[in-house]
């Protein structure tokens, strides 16, 4: 039986190191192809080869998903060269938001400051990026300004906006409107994160009822979510549950 179920492993393996050398990939797919038989090929075709056969975007978000888990540090190494490469506007927004990703906030309010100059200075994404990356220093009432701006383009006018906007109001004390614009983007975001941030709100603001019925709500969605998508959506249904149970 053992016999049986090498060869067939084998040339398995063989065939997709001979993709990843091939196709140019990281050479730590190697190993794992190579370490881990069978489980580490699945991965492979998960995170490489379903995305170029398919092209789909849950084949993408799949294979982006685990590259993400097996290297987390990818895309920022990749944002990085890239910048230090070609050093355009897009590239920096790119790596500021790598730097997001990894919770270097300061650098990367930096970065989007430093590319929202003359004529990009009004550009949406990096306005909002930065007002984030102010959101997560602490700094509201910075952030604020900076969206205030954006709202008034039309094309700042967005789901993700809108919740940095009630994330703005709530620091500073201005419930409301924070309420205002949790509700409109909570119904408009993909993901958990708006339903996650407007629970932890309501139960902030008093409103447990109301947050309870949220966090039972994020409860139902995470039990239906890809769990290559999970751990992001739990951290935002953990959010919501650690402000009802405070």
């Amino acid at each position: 039986m053992l016999q049986l179920l090498l060869g067939p492993s084998v040339i398995f393996s063989i065939l997709l190191c001979v993709h990843a050398v091939r196709t140019h990939q990281q050479m730590y797919w190697l190993w794992i192809i190579l370490m881990i038989p069978w489980i580490g090929g699945v991965i492979y075709l998960i995170a490489v080869v379903m995305p170029e056969l398919f092209g789909g975007r849950t084949a993408r978000r799949l294979g982006e998903a685990a590259r993400e888990t097996l290297d987390p540090n990818r895309e920022y190494r990749e944002a990085k060269a890239a910048f230090a490469e070609t050093p355009t506007v897009r590239n920096q927004s790119r790596l500021a938001a790598a730097e997001m990703q990894l919770g270097h906030f300061a650098e990367a309010e930096r970065l989007y400051a430093e590319a929202a100059q003359g004529v990009h200075a009004d550009d949406p994404v990096l306005l909002l990026g930065r007002a984030n990356a102010l959101l997560e220093l602490n700094q509201p009432d910075k952030a604020l300004l900076l969206l205030q701006t954006l709202s008034q383009d039309p094309e700042g006018k967005t789901p993700s906006a809108s919740l940095a906007l009630g994330r703005a109001y709530e620091a500073l004390g201005r419930a409301s409107e924070a309420d205002a614009a949790y509700d409109w983007a909570a119904g408009r975001l993909p993901g958990l994160e708006g339903l996650g941030r407007q629970a932890a709100f309501f139960a902030k603001t008093g409103r447990k009822a109301q947050a309870q019925e949220l966090l039972a709500e994020l409860d139902r969605r995470l039990a239906k979510t890809n769990s290559q998508f999970r751990k992001e959506g739990r951290r935002w249904r953990d959010l919501a549950a650690a402000a009802v149970n405070g």
